[in-house]
């Protein structure tokens, strides 16, 4: 059993870590830590503090001058040697970029030559140069590391203008073309295949391989625009061709019986199949007797029209999934063959999908846990045990569910960073990280964002998972989530992966609204990686992603004067009245806390649809089959989550199998690291 973890509160974040080992390894001494910048050398054990910066507020007023165009060097003569500085410059040239000088944009990129500030600055002068007609200026500040097609196309457009164009130029435009993979390429690239066109070096063959890849990706512009070029009889096949992925169209019925005619035919059909699947099918037919449709192009056609006739579950679902080919179904189709049996509790069947399904979806957590749930459903004992014990290796939403049908403990096997001092201080000390925390910190994230790639580049695994400590404790959160890898080893860093922050605020809110505070905690993970500053593209904001519309209804419900739409950055009123809403959403929805996470991510609508297709399925079953696959992997994440949390919290969990019905109280489980066994190892969380 896993030794107790205590609280974790806010203050806990400028503290070591505590090593917590599993049952079955060897004791190891706790991580060494290290000061954040301006580092010293730490000492052994020493806490891991904060980076503050006594000038943080002047930097982030010269960016805004800067950013308003009212940047004087002069006034800001203090910041001069501040390791932020560079950015502030960033920002005054970027404001007049169309106005700076040849000599001050390679005088800027030579002082950064390497730092991310200068491959910043380097993609906004190119387009600048590019949009001035400036080849040789563009081709002096070019750099082969630059990535963005729009950026290559100009510098091949840059070569041209000053008669560059060798054989290297003709390879170089020619993988532009064929990398595009039936994509639309961005307008600067025209220039560039004309030229190639001209040179005999954009062939016929290569104009009708990109149109059959753009078939494939549904593009019929695309497919237009390269047939420009070709013979005229071939251009108006070309152009017939797109005009079928527009719209199925009788004209087809005569195309030349050819491999390429069977392939756009079929996507055509496929493509409407995804819109409006009965008319797909019924056309179906007579394009495949007419141009001698293959088992492959029936299966194109058919696997779009039963996915999206499942996707919905309509009425046809069964029979259409069941006319799809074998060699057609890949295991986003299996998937949905379990869902649509599952959806009319047709367990024998349901069963019978799953192993249809290859050996390494089968053998995820998710199918174990249900073919030991159908299996259990059938009368099949032996395999459900089995099943269920198979899956419970899994730390998530359906290892912790099979955990419980077999009554075992929830597998965790917690882990911690382990570094010696000259590690942690060569991490601490890193410029580039140390400017990824202070711009973190001013609210520029995309800039952040930046140089922790420059700082984190060369690190070690160890190193790396440092730096992610390091930014966890100065309130950068989401490193742990985008920065530590998907490996066995790394899933273990579970104080770094599921941080903990505002605590004595949700315990709180919690109380006062009868709810869980893992559930809170597990929201915010999900929702903002505790990041007060979130916003979504919908206008979501704060920790809990709340709406404008709805923290003023809510706190017009609770009594809370409304502060307005800034307010929501507020950690403290976030959690208000985010919790507030899940009370409210908890009461609406029966208790049924799987509804109300639901019901957070959807929205009423769907919900009110999926819970009257499927009244009174088992949560489980219910969860599995929700047609979105953003609520659906939503609802069993934050499920799991909550798990985690309640160990973070209190050093054991509620049963999952309680906590998805509502039940606040219950048996507590306990956590422990699985015993390695040749059958067990490589599952091992």
């Amino acid at each position: 059993m896993l030794p107790r973890p205590l609280p974790i509160v806010l203050a806990a974040l400028a503290t070591s870590f505590a090593t917590i080992a599993c049952a079955q390894s060897t004791p190891v001494p706790p991580a060494q830590e290290v000061a954040s910048a301006p580092a010293q050398a730490p000492r052994p054990g020493a806490p891991i503090k904060p980076q503050v910066d006594p000038r943080q507020a002047r930097v982030a007023a010269a960016i805004q001058a800067a950013e308003l165009g009212n940047f004087d060097a002069a006034s800001y003569g203090d910041l001069a040697d501040h390791p932020l500085y560079r950015w502030v410059e960033y920002a005054s040239l970027r404001r007049n970029i169309d106005d700076v000088t040849e000599a001050r944009a390679t005088g800027f990129l030579q002082s950064y030559k390497g730092e991310a500030v200068a491959e910043e600055f380097r993609e906004l002068w190119l387009a600048a140069s590019a949009r001035r007609k400036d080849p040789a200026a563009f081709l002096k500040a070019w750099d082969d590391e630059v990535t963005s097609t729009k950026l290559r196309c100009a510098r091949l457009d840059a070569q041209r203008a000053l008669g560059r164009t060798d054989a290297q130029w003709t390879s170089d435009a020619q993988a532009i073309w064929n990398g595009s993979e039936g994509k639309s390429l961005p307008d600067d690239c025209d220039p560039v295949f004309t030229a190639l066109a001209e040179r005999g070096g954009l062939t016929d063959a290569m104009r009708w391989q990109r149109i059959e890849e753009a078939a494939n990706a549904w593009q019929p512009g695309v497919m237009r625009a390269s047939a420009r070029g070709l013979p005229a009889d071939q251009q108006a096949l070309a152009e017939d061709y797109a005009a079928f992925i527009d719209a199925p169209h009788p004209r087809a019925l005569s195309w030349p019986k050819t491999d390429r005619s069977r392939l756009v035919a079929s996507q055509g059909l496929a493509k409407l199949g995804k819109a409006d699947p009965d008319r797909a099918e019924a056309l179906l037919p007579q394009y495949a007797s007419a141009l001698g449709f293959t088992e492959a192009d029936r299966g194109r056609a058919m696997y779009m029209i039963a996915l999206w006739t499942v996707a919905s579950y309509l009425p046809d679902s069964e029979r259409r999934l069941n006319a799809v080919p074998a060699a057609s179904y890949d295991p986003r189709l299996h998937e949905w063959r379990v869902r649509e049996a599952m959806s009319r509790s047709d367990w024998p069947a349901a069963l019978a999908a799953i192993r249809k399904m290859g050996d390494e979806q089968r053998s995820d957590s998710t199918y174990e846990y249900f073919e030991g749930r159908l299996a259990e459903l059938t009368g099949d004992e032996a395999t459900a045990r089995a099943r269920y014990a198979a899956a419970a290796l899994e730390p998530e939403f359906h290892g912790f569910l099979a955990a419980d049908r077999i009554d075992q403990p929830y597998a965790l096997c917690p882990w911690e960073v382990q570094a010696d001092a000259a590690t942690l201080a060569t991490v601490a000390n890193s410029p580039a990280l140390q400017r990824a925390i202070g711009l973190h910190q001013l609210g520029r994230h995309g800039w952040a964002v930046e140089e922790w790639a420059e700082a984190t580049e060369g690190f070690s695994d160890t190193q790396r998972q440092l730096a992610v400590k390091i930014a966890q404790v100065n309130g950068w959160f989401d490193r742990a989530v985008f920065a530590l890898g998907s490996g066995p080893r790394e899933r273990q860093l579970y104080t770094l992966r599921f941080p903990l922050h505002h605590d004595a605020t949700i315990r709180r809110e919690a109380e006062r609204n009868d709810i869980d505070p893992a559930w809170v905690a597990a929201e915010i993970r999900a929702e903002s990686i505790f990041n007060p500053k979130a916003r979504s593209g919908a206008n979501a904001m704060g920790l809990m992603q709340v709406l404008p519309a709805t923290g003023a209804a809510v706190a017009r419900r609770i009594g809370r004067p409304w502060g307005g739409t800034q307010s929501l950055y507020d950690a403290d009123t976030n959690i208000v009245l985010g919790t507030a809403y899940l009370r409210q959403m908890l009461d609406e929805y029966g208790g049924k806390p799987y509804f109300a996470m639901a019901g957070y991510n959807a929205g009423p609508t769907p919900l009110a649809r999926w819970q009257s297709q499927r009244p009174g399925m088992d949560p489980d079953f219910w969860i599995e089959t929700i047609s979105y696959a953003e609520t659906r992997d939503y609802v069993a994440r934050v499920l799991a989550f909550s798990v985690i949390y309640d160990w973070l919290l209190d050093g054991d969990a509620l049963r999952l199998s309680d906590r998805i019905e509502g039940r606040t109280e219950g048996p507590r489980k306990q956590f422990e690291c699985p015993a390695q066994t040749p059958q067990t190892a490589a599952k091992v969380p």
